[in-house]
């Protein structure tokens, strides 16, 4: 019998640097195995997230000869390229991939939009330039969207068919970060709180360090970061203007981060603008309590009880939010009850299950995927 033709995805991304959106693509490429052919395509020519992909995918790292500034120029580069790969889908990747859309109108190839999120000049608001130019190019798309406040954007603000938006939910698995015999990164003694993320003006890590710096002259306690990226010069020097010295623990970028959450006591999310962070999911399946800005859908995400901690987009507010989970006799349950709800909510299995509908055009529970 012969085996069917692997589906060709086409896959645009601004960065392949590691990232929330790259760390799933590639947990779902490393699932799909040889059903799927990839080409990925970053704008920055930035590939640092192969490194997650499993070594018998079949994958292209396609360079681009992308000039900003040039839109006719790239539309025609970007066209040629889809009608010489021929995929069977572009896949796109927020606002930073959307030319793409551009040169694949009109239509080529089936196209998938996912959306999550926005960077730091739409923290705030939508820029009506870009709502306008989504609205146009991805009326006749596939749009995935991971969180519910995405899917409400998607459908009332740039005005897209209901019945063309999904919500998928992002997922991990739960049991990485949940093994019996875990051996922490940090050693124990001193009370640690603890973010994941890319260092990147969106995440406003300065706004954590002023935070801690509230926490530290209450209680003793550390801060160890996990991740890179080009804040990480400034982080540093902020931490060291504000007198925190050896308290702040920089641990780099990590493949390992099931390792940094079992030595945290409480994790802190400190971002201007998220829909549906992983490392928020990450945290729960790993059974901690967090404390967050009120961003995306962080306070829909974590438990009844952890929704108190979701607060305001101030370091005063994420300061009181982390001093009352240090001192909270609850906060171990709350980590339960948040591990709990990670494994019922954000599966991977389901998440695969999804995406692989939407990019074959199998139907899915809401509806045709084509």
């Amino acid at each position: 019998m012969t085996a069917a033709k692997p589906v060709i995805l086409l896959s645009v991304f601004a960065t392949f640097r590691v990232g929330g959106p790259q760390v799933r693509f590639a947990a779902l490429a490393n699932h799909l195995d040889s059903r799927f052919r990839h080409i990925i395509v970053a704008m920055d020519n930035q590939f640092d997230c192969r490194d997650r992909l499993d070594a018998g995918l079949d994958v292209t790292f396609h360079p681009l000869a992308y000039r900003k500034a040039s839109l006719l120029r790239n539309l025609g580069l970007f066209r040629g390229l889809l009608r010489r790969f021929n995929p069977d889908v572009l896949v796109t990747h927020n606002w930073g991939s959307i030319e793409w859309a551009m040169a694949n109108a009109p239509r080529l190839v089936r196209h998938v939009h996912i959306e999550d999120g926005f960077g730091p000049e739409e923290a705030q608001a939508q820029l009506p330039r870009r709502v306008l130019t989504r609205r146009v190019l991805l009326r006749k798309s596939m749009v995935v969207v991971a969180s519910r406040k995405l899917e409400q954007i998607a459908t009332q603000v740039w005005k897209l068919d209901p019945a063309r938006v999904r919500f998928v939910p992002n997922g991990i698995d739960c049991d990485r970060f949940a093994a019996p015999g875990l051996v922490p990164l940090l050693p124990p003694g001193t009370p640690v709180i603890g973010t994941v993320a890319a260092l990147r003006r969106e995440k406003n890590l300065p706004r954590l360090l002023e935070a801690f710096r509230q926490v530290r002259a209450n209680r003793p306690c550390r801060l160890a970061i996990a991740g890179d990226g080009p804040e990480r010069a400034a982080m540093e020097a902020q931490a060291q203007a504000l007198g925190l010295g050896d308290d702040v623990i920089f641990l780099g970028y990590r493949t390992d981060t099931e390792l940094v959450y079992p030595g945290l006591k409480v994790f802190a999310l400190s971002s201007d603008t998220e829909q549906m962070p992983i490392s928020v999911i990450e945290a729960m399946a790993a059974g901690l309590p967090v404390a967050s800005t009120d961003v995306g859908d962080v306070r829909e995400m974590v438990c009844d009880e952890n929704r108190n901690f979701v607060r305001g987009r101030e370091a005063d507010d994420l300061a009181r939010a982390l001093i009352a989970l240090l001192d909270a006799s609850s906060a171990a349950r709350i980590g339960t009850l948040n591990q709990q709800r990670a494994r019922e909510k954000f599966s991977q299995e389901q998440m695969f299950a999804t995406y692989e509908a939407l990019f074959t055009g199998a139907p899915t529970a809401s509806g045709s995927a084509r």
